[in-house]
């Protein structure tokens, strides 16, 4: 059961809106991005589902593992948000544990370890079903964000747009088959 408190999805809502809106994995802002919905929960960890679409597919069939990779960082970004800190990722441990298999949800989940601030260890998972699939453990270090004019979006930048290759169902473009 996901319970959000007021003061962590505030929190994450501030700092996904203001330093993260055009993540191309949770940002909200990001034309082409995933657009991760993460939740939440009393025990301060977050979760998301992904879909796993064969558009991300590295082998035939399985999830690519630098997807996996970024599915795991954004939820550890995201469970910091929670806690009230923008981070950098300064170090990242994946286990690949199985193969996530496409076309079957996953969902990914991050806990904070141990708060040392500036230093925050964290822990992220990501399962199918019931299976953890693969495991990171990472580092990250908190930013001064003393310029945040420097990450705020310029008024003449344009947005991206999807290539008109790219097809609805998530498969690649035909100049690419």
């Amino acid at each position: 059961m996901c319970v959000i408190t007021d003061r962590t999805s505030a929190d994450m809502a501030a700092l996904q809106t203001r330093l993260h809106s055009q993540c191309m994995l949770c940002g909200a802002e990001h034309p082409q991005g995933l657009r991760l919905a993460f939740n939440t929960h009393a025990d301060g960890h977050v979760e998301a589902t992904f879909p796993c679409q064969r558009l991300y597919q590295g082998y035939t069939g399985y999830l690519h593992g630098g997807v996996i990779a970024a599915l795991l960082d954004s939820a550890m970004t995201n469970c910091l948000f929670a806690h009230g800190h923008a981070t950098l990722t300064g170090e990242l441990n994946v286990r690949f544990l199985k193969p996530v298999i496409i076309s079957r949800s996953a969902v990914v989940s991050a806990r904070l370890a141990e708060s040392l601030p500036p230093l925050f260890h964290m822990e992220a998972d990501l399962r199918q079903g019931k299976e953890i699939m693969a495991r990171a453990t990472a580092k990250f270090v908190e930013a001064n964000w003393a310029d945040v004019r420097l990450m705020e979006k310029p008024a003449t930048q344009e947005p991206c747009r999807r290539p008109a290759a790219f097809d609805t169902t998530g498969d690649m473009p035909a100049t690419m088959t």
